[in-house]
């Protein structure tokens, strides 16, 4: 299985669709809350190239994007294959 993370605020609404897009696909992945953390804010922002809105998603170390961009890899059909074929 891939290692999927996303970096969340709790009532942020386009982390909310994220996390039900990933549910729905029935997705294990690993939330990193940060509510108010510049220090993980910070280190999200590293590793999701400068980007600081949230969600951030990652599979397996792969930055993926936000919430619009999981939907358009969904909705391009290719959100399935990056699932199954990270190791």
């Amino acid at each position: 299985m891939p290692k999927v993370e996303i970096y969340t605020w709790s009532r942020c609404p386009f982390c909310i669709r994220a996390k039900a897009l990933l549910d729905r696909k029935g997705v294990d992945y690993v939330e990193y809350t940060i509510d108010g953390d510049s220090e993980a804010r910070a280190k999200m922002s590293q590793r999701a190239n400068g980007r600081t809105s949230v969600p951030q998603i990652f599979i397996d170390d792969r930055h993926i994007g936000g919430c619009d961009d999981l939907h358009a890899i969904e909705a391009q059909g290719e959100l399935d294959s990056l699932l199954k074929n990270a190791a």
